[in-house]
């Protein structure tokens, strides 16, 4: 069995195409990179989790909770361990955050970003050994 089949994307889509006020409002802020020029995906699998929100070059996740979170403190606390394991940061907001206070949400993501190292530099273009090689 390859790799993708063993993902949970049938769920994802279906999670994407019933996400909560609260997601779809974080998502019309995160989408298309409109926090530090970072790309989001929605409710992209981890392992056997499905997570809100994920910048696999950043290596961040993003979950907005909901009140049935309260009771499921073990759960979650599993849950980000794993991901964590991965090599992720993970985040919390609370559903009314992301509906009442959207600007704190995003300033918040934007400070977790820019306190993030930096992913390795790219390597070196073909294009620019050879000019680099050339000069005197």
């Amino acid at each position: 069995m390859d790799k993708a089949s063993k993902r949970p994307t049938s769920r994802s889509r279906e999670l994407r195409a019933n996400m909560t006020d609260a997601e779809r409002r974080l998502w019309a802020c995160l989408s298309a990179r409109k926090v530090g020029g970072v790309r989001f995906n929605t409710q992209f699998p981890i392992g056997p989790f499905i997570c809100d929100f994920v910048s696999r070059g950043a290596k961040l996740v993003i979950e907005v909770d909901g009140g049935q979170h309260a009771d499921s403190e073990r759960h979650d606390a599993a849950r980000t361990h794993y991901i964590e394991q991965q090599g992720y940061r993970v985040i919390r907001f609370w559903n009314n955050d992301v509906l009442n206070n959207i600007d704190g949400v995003v300033a918040e993501i934007s400070r977790v970003l820019a306190d993030m190292p930096s992913p390795n530099p790219s390597r070196e273009r073909e294009g620019d050994r050879v000019a680099r090689a050339q000069r005197p």
